[in-house]
Order: C-alpha cells, then sequence, then structure tokens
C-alpha cells in the first residue's frame, strides 16, 4: 500500500484550516461510528460532509420505514429506540443527531471534499465550502462517503427535466396525478404502492419481464395484487427511449414503441460510489466491478493514510455493504492505534 495521491496544482486563494489527526469524510451512521472509534482511542476526528448529517436519509421518503431492526443500526453501543418493530426515517434521523451530540463529534457539514494530496507531512484534504475553497491537513484521511449522492442515470433524452427525479419525496404530492417509477427493485415497488395508495394513477415500468428474487417477501405479493387487478399499471421488459414534458416513450419487449402518460418521473434506478473522486485521489479499484482494493485488516487503500469505510468500498455491487455489516469498519482502521 505504497502508491501516493494525485497532486493536482494547488488551488486558487484556499483557506488553510487547523490540521487534523484524522479526518473522517461522511456524517452517516458509518462515518459516525467511525469517528466513535477515533474518539475511543485519543483522537478528535473532524468529520466533513457535502450535506446534512446522516444527509442520505434526510433524502429518503417521509415517513419512510427501515426494512430492518433497530438494534443492528445501533452504534457505539448507544440503544436504538422507537414506536415499532422497524424504525422510521424521522427516528434515524433523531438517533444519529443524538449519537453525534451525546459522543461531542465534530461535524462541519455542507462541506464537500473535491480531492486529496499526498505531501511530506501527510495529506491535504481540498474542500469546498459555503464561503469557498479550504485545505485541511490530516494524518489519515477515512472515505465513508456512500453512494446515495449519484444516482445511474438512464442515458436518455429528457432524463433531467426539473419534472423527472432519481429520488422519492413523498407520495402526497403526486395526488391525482399520472406518475411513471422507473425501476423493479425494492425502492421502485415501495414507492409505486406508496403513491397507488396516495391517489396517484401509477405506471411501473421495469427493463427485465420479471420482477427479481430480491423482492422483500412483504412488497412481492403487494405489488403483484395490485398489477394483477389493475390498480397498477405494469410495463417489464421495456426500455426507456426518452422522456417528455408530459409522457414518457417506451420501446416494449416486442418492439413496439408506446407513450405513457406521466406528470411526474420518479427513475429509481439505483446509486453508485463516487468513481470519479476515487479516480482523481489515485485509489486502485478493480476495472472489472470498480470495488475498490483495500487492505482487508485496516480497511487502508492503495493511497497512503486514505482509508475507507462501508458501501463506498463495494464498487457496483452496492447490496453488498449496509449500515448492519458496515458499521464495524471503524474497529478496522483505529483499533490499531
Amino acid at each position: 500500500m505504497s502508491q501516493t495521491a494525485a497532486h493536482p496544482s494547488s488551488p486558487t486563494r484556499a483557506m488553510t484550516l487547523p490540521p487534523e489527526r484524522a479526518l473522517i469524510v461522511g456524517a452517516g451512521p458509518i462515518g459516525i461510528a467511525c469517528a466513535i472509534s477515533a474518539k475511543r482511542r485519543g483522537l478528535d476526528p473532524l468529520v466533513i460532509d457535502a450535506g446534512a448529517v446522516a444527509d442520505a436519509i434526510v433524502r429518503y421518503p417521509v415517513g419512510m420505514g427501515f426494512f430492518t431492526t433497530p438494534e443492528l443500526l445501533e452504534i457505539g453501543g448507544h440503544p436504538f429506540t422507537c414506536g415499532g418493530p422497524k424504525p422510521t426515517r424521522e427516528e434515524a434521523l433523531k438517533y444519529f443527531r443524538g449519537v453525534v451530540r451525546t459522543e461531542g463529534i465534530r461535524v462541519a457539514p455542507y462541506t464537500r471534499l473535491d480531492t486529496i494530496r499526498q505531501t511530506p507531512a501527510g495529506l491535504d484534504a481540498i474542500v469546498t465550502r459555503r464561503d469557498g475553497t479550504a485545505v485541511i491537513s490530516a494524518e489519515r484521511i477515512v472515505l465513508a462517503t456512500g453512494y446515495y449522492d449519484n444516482p445511474n442515470m438512464l442515458g436518455v433524452p429528457g432524463e433531467t427535466r426539473p419534472h423527472v427525479s432519481h429520488f422519492f419525496d413523498e407520495a402526497h404530492r403526486s395526488y391525482g396525478l399520472d406518475v411513471v417509477v422507473i425501476g423493479g427493485k425494492n425502492s421502485s415497488i415501495e414507492a409505486a404502492l406508496e403513491l397507488f395508495r396516495a391517489g396517484a394513477h401509477v405506471t411501473l415500468l421495469y427493463r427485465k419481464t420479471e420482477l427479481p428474487p430480491s423482492v422483500k417477501y412483504w412488497l412481492r405479493p403487494d405489488i403483484e395484487n395490485r398489477i394483477k387487478a389493475g390498480e397498477i399499471a405494469a410495463r417489464l421488459g421495456a426500455e426507456v427511449v426518452r422522456i417528455d414534458p408530459d409522457h414518457v416513450v417506451i420501446r416494449r419487449h416486442d418492439g413496439v414503441e408506446e407513450r405513457i402518460s406521466a406528470v411526474r418521473v420518479y427513475a429509481l434506478t439505483g446509486y453508485h460510489p463516487d468513481f470519479a473522486l476515487f479516480d482523481r485521489i489515485g485509489i486502485d479499484s478493480d476495472p472489472a466491478t470498480r470495488r475498490l482494493i483495500v487492505d482487508p485488516e485496516t480497511q487502508e487503500t492503495s493511497v497512503r493514510g486514505v482509508y475507507v469505510a462501508g458501501s463506498v468500498m463495494a464498487g457496483y455491487r452496492t447490496g453488498d455493504i449496509f449500515i448492519e455489516n458496515g458499521r464495524f469498519d471503524g474497529e478496522k482502521i483505529f483499533g490499531r492505534g
């Protein structure tokens, strides 16, 4: 693990911030867990995030429930209590805020990492804040940025129109409207069901001819029954050709094109880590899977002093790492002092 980081030219008029022994990039559950591991070994890490604390959860739909139980989301030994068998978005936000406050973790929200360069003294993180560009020197840097900021684009004309979103927000907003949901996995199916129950006219588009076996066991009969009853229209084996202001044009598996009315479009086709950031830093990855190459015992990347935690390691297979199994990565990174 001896490769050095990329060394871009110095940023213009960048502020120099106080140096840090440890800088953690990402204030989500994994980043917060890493900060706890560092603090309990005598470090006082700075945690930065391009958005708010737990920003990926902030983007979840209002009132959304987690698929997992609260004890599997706990970090730092802090109990997670909730009103039902599984926590909601709002309960999770309250929990992670509370952990940050209780542990006294220093967080700088709305601070985006642009790149990392190696110096004789260690590492410089080049970041963008609301007041401009800044440089933070650190002995080691942990990337726990997740993947929810980077949707998998369809690559079709009209995908960036204002009525198209790669994030589901709130079903109530679509009452009485024609809505198209693109995707066939759990998030897409759950969105389609919520939209239907909120009074939207929903069409579900999926490129394969059958829904995947990974659909949750309680969602599958619900969506299949809604489709069978004609309450939710479905076009399986359909490819999106383009998105017009009031229609989505698809090509069915028989080659016939069809126009589907849509005032709102949710393209819920999944997400991926920020591969461009890793490339700028110079982190090695598998060319086929984009899985980052790390020391399995310490989580250190090919760039000395740069570590990764959580789903950023998984490349295209983001479903392999969740909060449940990524929350312990900080112990590997900081467990050796």
